[in-house]
């Protein structure tokens, strides 16, 4: 109930003050935890648990179901490779749909080892976790061995060109490479790399590209 503007203080003269409030100690909580759930293939509607951290961005459930739509659900014999793995839901989606080889290059200690345990969890023989620097390792692919590339770095690093042009050596002719990226990449700098753009998505900050290795 709300005092009055009449109401008077006790005869004591004093007013009564609010009692103090004990301190509340709560139990340390570990690092927080989210989930992304695999939407297509062997694997659809699998959840797998994934760890927050700073920058992790896995491509949203709309995006990646978008990308698969424009490759072909089925990419069964692809060889793959995930650049900046990250949660490694992009890699795994192409192993779900049959992709004979997908090799995941991740830097953070932390989410290689997530990367390992979820391959274990789905017996995903296919995938190879790698630690390491995604363009250096890229760059060392033998010319033309790859059927398509994963390239999600970080927003705010320097990786977009120099990934793009170590993809490019990495798949065939024909090949293909999907790029996230902050802005829409256009077509004079892609054609400069040797690449040309067959779809586009914007999605909210994210523009989603699928490019292909010109002929």
């Amino acid at each position: 109930m709300r005092t009055s503007k009449t109401s008077r203080p006790p005869a004591s003269g004093k007013v009564r003050q609010p009692a103090a409030k004990k301190p509340v100690h709560r139990a340390p909580k570990g690092e927080p935890s989210h989930e992304v759930r695999i939407i297509g293939g062997q694997w659809r509607r699998t959840r797998l648990k994934v760890i927050d951290k700073p920058g992790l961005r896995p491509t949203p459930d709309r995006v990646r179901e978008t990308l698969f739509n424009w490759l072909g659900q089925d990419l069964s014999g692809w060889r793959c490779v995930d650049a900046f793995a990250g949660t490694g839901v992009l890699g795994l989606e192409a192993a779900s749909r049959g992709a004979v080889h997908v090799l995941m290059i991740e830097q953070d200690a932390v989410l290689v080892r997530d990367l390992q345990d979820n391959a274990m969890r789905l017996k995903a023989s296919m995938v190879n976790v790698q630690r390491g620097d995604a363009v250096t390792l890229l760059g060392h692919l033998p010319a033309g061995s790859v059927d398509l590339v994963f390239i999600d770095p970080p927003f705010d690093g320097p990786w977009f060109e120099p990934a793009l042009k170590a993809a490019t050596k990495a798949v065939p002719a024909g090949g293909w490479i999907y790029l996230e990226a902050p802005v829409q990449w256009t077509t004079e700098a892609l054609e400069a790399l040797g690449l040309q753009c067959i779809r586009h998505l914007k999605a909210g900050a994210v523009h989603a590209h699928l490019l292909q290795r010109a002929a």
